[in-house]
């Protein structure tokens, strides 16, 4: 059987649905593989049209490009295998394609520990990349290693949790790694008894409420939360949280604090503060401002919408104008999560 027949290579393929805000863009090859083996075909093939490759997820954390050169790949494996299990924890390999809301449901059948990351989009191969959290909890938390490939050498990789130095919103798949990683699957331990974490805000007064609730019950209350904050990707184009919470040194708080006394901060591990990004935007008058074919979210300053008219200069220029303004007020530095693909 012919290459093109088993992983479906396109050309010119319209990828203008695969990103959630909806910015136009065209591969110049596109294909999904459903095994390791099919990946190492893709490779080689791309290296000897001497073509780069680039791997696309959920789209849902990347700001792409109208007219995308190369092979563009996107896994399309989705398994979940038991690997192990103690008296603790129960470790289970998941493939890269799966949706991660999905293994997040799914995820229950095993053990606990991702209920917090409920509805977050995008699949389960991007998840360390970004190091994805949500109130309280991130993937590192529950993450024991990362497989995949490294495309400019095509040798295959296990990654453990210390290999993927995370951090907050980062990990080496965004430094040393970045633009040379296929993940492939993720290996998740997660506890057998039930322990939530919800020290946030909204949690916590929920569950002060709710004595006794259930993992399923705290993965609706995420969801509900979610989507009262955060527009339905399906219904309004929007790459969710737009800007990182910003993280600055302990004496910068202290001034700021003292010049805004409601603004929101949290202490971290290390001394610095963490600020909310979206009390800064707020405090700018983004809040529900329309430029262009983007807008900052009436409900959520946080979050960055587009008409599904954009193009990606209309999210810049977004994008620019916030970051000054928050600049301009607060001396804080706003970075943006979504990368350019």
């Amino acid at each position: 059987m012919s290459l093109t027949a088993v992983c479906r290579i396109e050309n010119n393929k319209d990828l203008t649905s695969f990103n959630t805000l909806k910015l136009p863009a065209r591969a110049q090859q596109f294909a999904r593989f459903f095994s390791i083996s099919e990946l190492l075909t893709l490779l080689d093939q791309a290296r000897q049209k001497q073509l780069p490759v680039k791997v696309l997820g959920g789209g849902s954390n990347v700001l792409l490009g109208p007219r995308l050169d190369g092979l563009i790949i996107q896994s399309a494996m989705q398994s979940v295998t038991f690997l192990r299990e103690n008296s603790q924890f129960v470790w289970l390999k998941v493939d890269a394609g799966k949706h991660w809301h999905s293994w997040v449901l799914e995820a229950q059948g095993y053990g606990h520990g991702i209920e917090n990351l409920a509805l977050i989009p995008g699949t389960v191969g991007a998840s360390p990349i970004q190091n994805i959290g949500a109130y309280g909890v991130d993937v590192a938390d529950v993450l024991e290693s990362v497989q995949g490939v490294c495309l400019s050498s095509r040798q295959l990789m296990n990654l453990s949790r210390q290999d993927c130095r995370f951090g907050y919103r980062d990990s080496v798949f965004k430094r040393e790694l970045k633009n040379d990683f296929v993940v492939t699957s993720v290996v998740f331990r997660l506890a057998k008894s039930f322990t939530p974490r919800v020290s946030y805000g909204p949690l916590a007064n929920w569950a002060a409420q709710h004595p006794g609730f259930t993992p399923q019950q705290l993965i609706a209350q995420v969801c509900d939360i979610r989507a009262a904050k955060l527009p339905d990707p399906a219904l309004v184009a929007n790459a969710g949280s737009f800007f990182k919470n910003p993280v600055v040194g302990h004496h910068q708080a202290e001034r700021l604090a003292a010049d805004y006394p409601a603004m929101p901060a949290y202490p971290q591990a290390d001394g610095r503060v963490k600020l909310a990004a979206g009390w800064l935007i707020e405090q700018v008058g983004w809040k529900g401002k329309t430029l262009g074919h983007a807008a900052m979210h009436h409900q959520q300053a946080l979050v960055l919408t587009t008409d599904g008219e954009a193009r990606l200069q209309d999210v810049f220029a977004l994008r620019d104008a916030v970051a000054a303004d928050v600049w301009a007020k607060f001396a804080v530095e706003l970075e943006p999560e979504p990368q350019l693909f």
